[in-house]
Formats: structure tokens, C-alpha cells, sequence
């Protein structure tokens, strides 16, 4: 997917497969076919111990993380969320979303964090006026309050972009919202995978009520 569908540069050991430090440390939940057995849906979580085992997380390689340290013993990093292209229709990520709140509420976690990618093509062209144009959307309506900003350490230059465009987030972004989550800052530039990646932080105590029943009962 990152490499077919992204044009992500993948320098890895495995050609077209992507592999980063961060793998070895991390749970990797996997979502299958129940007749082919082939895997459908994937994410990878980094939790606490683990991150201070590889170092850190991935998103502080994309981000100033200081003001969320108080969060850091009970957060999660969510990572590398990926479905297969036939089964897009919802139900692959609700069953990823309901396997990661078990796995929260079963280890006493509450913070999730992550980088939540927007892609630098849009309508066949490279650019960032797409991703410039969310975050111009986002920021008035679904920024974190300022004690928890965080600032990208390779900006995407979101001032010389044109952020008007009428574009709707993904839809990976667009549910992490319903679920309550909230959008830290600007956003970073990843050159690697061609995307520009908001950081994005969804705390169980902010689950709405409807989510909150169907994920936790």
C-alpha cells in the first residue's frame, strides 16, 4: 500500500515491504479474512514500555513532544493503519478500533497518539495544497487546547501553499474526529512517504457516548 499507492521511497532490507526501527518494538494487531485467512487490516501500537525501550516514538522523530510528557506513562502511539483496498467499507477499522480499546481498557491505558498522514497528490498532482487546506479546516475546528501543541520539526510550509481548497479530510482522519480526537498542531512533511502527517491525540475519557458504549460496553 505505502509504496503502491503512496509512492513512498521504501529503503528497507525487504524491497517493497515497509520496515523501520520501530517495528521490533511494537504490537502489531492484524484483522483477517475469516474464509482466506489473509490479512485485511493491520495497525502497529508502541506502548510506554516499549517506547522507552526503542528510544522514544516514532512521532517524536516528526515532532516537538515536551508539553505531552506528563501523558507519556498511560499513551499509546497508533502507526501504519492500513486496509486492504476491497474491504473499505467501515467494518475492517471498527473491528481494529474495538480490538485496540480492549487493548487499552485490558493494559489501564487512556492516551492514543499518532501521525495521521494526508497525501501530497491530489487530483494527479504533487503538491501540498490539499494537506494545506485540512489543516486550515482542522485548526478551526478540532485544535487541542494550547498546553498540548506540538510543533513539526520538518514544517510543511503550509504559508505558501494555497488553503482554500473545498477538500475533506481522509477517511482515517475523519473517524479518528468522531471518535473525539484532536488535532495538536501544524502539520510535519514527510518527503519519504509523500504525505504530510498531522499529529493527532484521542483520549478514552473523550469518546462519545454512543462510541464509548459500542467499544466498551
Amino acid at each position: 500500500m505505502f509504496a503502491g499507492e503512496m509512492g513512498a521511497r521504501l529503503d528497507t532490507a525487504v524491497p517493497g515491504h515497509d520496515v523501520d526501527a520501530f517495528d521490533a518494538y511494537c504490537e502489531h494487531l492484524l484483522v483477517r479474512d475469516t474464509e482466506t485467512r489473509a490479512v485485511i487490516g493491520t495497525y502497529r501500537v508502541l506502548t510506554p514500555a516499549q517506547a522507552l525501550r526503542a528510544g522514544g516514538l516514532y512521532s517524536d522523530t516528526e515532532f516537538d513532544l515536551a508539553r505531552l510528557a506528563h501523558l507519556r506513562g498511560r499513551m499509546v502511539e497508533l502507526g501504519r493503519s492500513c486496509v486492504h483496498p476491497d474491504h473499505r467499507h467501515g467494518g475492517v477499522i471498527m473491528a481494529l478500533w474495538g480490538a485496540l480499546a480492549d487493548f487499552m481498557v485490558r493494559n489501564r491505558l487512556d492516551t492514543m497518539i499518532g501521525c495521521a498522514s494526508i497525501p501530497m497528490l491530489h487530483n494527479g498532482v504533487l503538491s501540498g495544497n490539499a494537506a494545506a487546506s485540512i489543516w486550515a479546516q482542522l485548526r478551526a475546528t478540532h485544535l487541542a487546547a494550547p498546553e498540548y501543541a506540538v510543533s513539526p520539526r520538518l514544517p510543511l510550509p503550509v504559508e505558501q501553499l494555497d488553503g482554500s481548497l473545498a477538500v475533506e479530510p481522509p477517511a482515517l482522519i475523519k473517524g479518528y474526529l468522531r471518535l473525539g480526537a484532536r488535532v495538536l498542531g501544524a502539520p510535519a512533511w514527510d518527503p519519504d512517504f509523500n504525505t504530510a502527517d498531522l499529529p493527532m491525540l484521542m483520549r478514552i475519557d473523550d469518546l462519545p457516548s454512543r462510541y464509548r458504549k459500542h467499544f466498551l460496553g
